[in-house]
């Protein structure tokens, strides 16, 4: 967090800094390259919004609605909510072209303490869970054939799902074009099981089977409804992962919103569609009794090919945890380039470009959230963050639209959807603090945490000449270790 001590620590290590340069071509910068297109964005944004969400939020979603065409309208809303929040974002992300989303709009508009509290929220919270939770999601589908009868055991599902987290921070340690073909298969892949299942359900739709289609059992408590926002807005969940990663977007003021556009509207119909199929074999009982409601899906209509959806969610699970990982570790990048993040986070690998030491600390503090396999627990502790500090991220439309007027605009959006969403935002945020004050509080514990953090290692500039050592020392070891350099040359001091 000391440029200062940072700038010293690397030229401690003169051989490293000078392969760096040869390696960059003599004089240039070692940075982030814009090397991604539109149809890349797309399937990033595609990519980490189908992850576990559409297989596991079916059961969180019809718990709190209590009918199935209920369950169908928060699906439905909670699609229009997300695109409400990509259209507002279009404007932000082609105003203020900096990585780190969220974060850059922050620290633009209400500075550097709210946006420390942000990259806190998403970077020690909501991703680390959110990436826990699809893999756990990913590891109960891959072992879901071997045990038909019961669940996986929880020590071997977490085992797994360590292992997928290390294999794709090795492709994002290595390439950052190997991270996005990945993302391109996989994300074509998650789109065919889907489509696949689309067309069954369609087909049973028009042969009849509507039986489980009513607003029976509807549960009118408004708790209730928030909750099930949460379930269906986590599956929504990834919508703004592209802003995060915009220096890397070839002609972003183009294929920003046409990405988001495109990505949000497929996804909306592929999720209501997708839904709708579930429900015309299963009953509500026997999706509230699965884990894995395509996997139950898939033994009821396939027979012996049931193993083919199985397989199909592995790979859409792993690719949205790819997608995490691809758009996360550029958070940690741009808080770091920012001074809120320790330096060796804004370094680059020599060899490969990718920055390597924020792609590392993601997992590791993923594989932290691990230690909990109770997936609908975690999805209410970050459902409340996310949804809280995105509505702040919102916020910040309006607010500079009267405090910088005249900031470059590309993309003008009319005033009522910001004010839309906010509204949402309340609903959402403000409700279940009385139907699950547990999780909540957990939530805004977790929150209020990074007060201190801030306190002490961003306000306080006067930190004692043996901290700023031991800053030195650590970053020179990292440095030397992983063989990383700052974002621009070193210079001798």
């Amino acid at each position: 967090m000391d440029s200062k001590a940072s700038r010293k620590a690397s030229v401690e290590n003169n051989g490293d800094t000078d392969s760096a340069k040869n390696i960059s071509g003599g004089g240039d910068d070692v940075g982030l390259k814009a090397k991604m297109s539109l149809l890349n964005g797309i399937t990033v944004i595609v990519g980490s919004i189908i992850g576990s969400g559409i297989f596991v939020s079916p059961t969180g979603v019809l718990k709190y609605t209590g009918s199935v065409n209920m369950a169908l309208v928060v699906w439905t809303v909670s699609g229009v909510f997300s695109m409400v929040g990509a259209y507002c974002y279009a404007e932000l992300g082609t105003m203020i072209t900096k990585s780190g989303a969220d974060y850059a709009y922050i620290m633009e508009t209400f500075g550097p303490f709210m946006a420390f509290i942000r990259l806190w929220i998403e970077c020690m919270i909501v991703r680390p869970c959110s990436q826990a939770i699809v893999a756990l999601t990913f590891s109960v589908y891959v072992m879901k054939p071997f045990f038909p009868d019961c669940q996986p055991p929880e020590e071997s599902a977490r085992m797994l799902a360590v292992c997928c987290i290390f294999v794709l921070t090795f492709v994002n340690c290595w390439d950052v074009k190997w991270a996005t073909k990945v993302q391109d298969v996989f994300t074509f892949a998650k789109l065919l099981a889907l489509f696949v299942i689309i067309f069954v359900g369609a087909y049973l739709l028009f042969t009849g089977h509507v039986e489980y289609f009513t607003f029976e059992n509807t549960k009118s408590d408004v708790s209730s409804i928030a909750l099930s926002f949460y379930s269906g807005l986590f599956a929504y969940n990834g919508w703004n992962y592209l802003n995060f990663i915009i220096e890397e977007l070839k002609d972003p003021i183009k294929n920003l919103p046409r990405a988001i556009a495109i990505s949000c509207t497929l996804v909306t119909v592929v999720y209501v569609f997708a839904n709708a199929s579930f429900y015309t074999i299963l009953s509500p009982e026997e999706v509230l009794g699965s884990e894995a409601v395509a996997v139950t899906f898939a033994d009821r209509m396939f027979g012996n090919m049931a193993w083919t959806i199985p397989v199909f969610v592995a790979l859409s699970t792993f690719g949205a945890v790819n997608g995490i990982l691809l758009t996360s570790s550029r958070l940690f990048y741009a808080g770091a380039c920012e001074g809120q993040m320790p330096e060796i986070l804004t370094m680059i690998q020599i060899h490969r470009l990718t920055p390597t030491p924020a792609v590392l600390i993601m997992a590791l503090l993923s594989m932290l959230y691990l230690m909990s396999s109770d997936i609908f627990a975690l999805i209410n502790y970050v459902g409340f963050a996310t949804w809280l500090s995105i509505g702040v991220s919102v916020l910040c439309l309006p607010w500079l639209r009267y405090a910088q007027p005249n900031l470059p605009r590309p993309i003008k959006v009319h005033l009522i959807f910001p004010i839309i969403y906010l509204l949402a935002t309340i609903f959402v945020t403000v409700v279940p603090m009385y139907a699950s004050p547990v999780e909540t509080g957990y939530g805004i514990l977790m929150i209020s945490s990074g007060i201190p953090v801030y306190l002490i290692f961003i306000s306080w500039k006067n930190k004692p000449k043996w901290f700023r050592k031991l800053m030195v020392s650590i970053t020179a070891f990292f440095q030397k270790i992983l063989l990383v350099v700052g974002k621009t040359r070193p210079t001798k001091i």
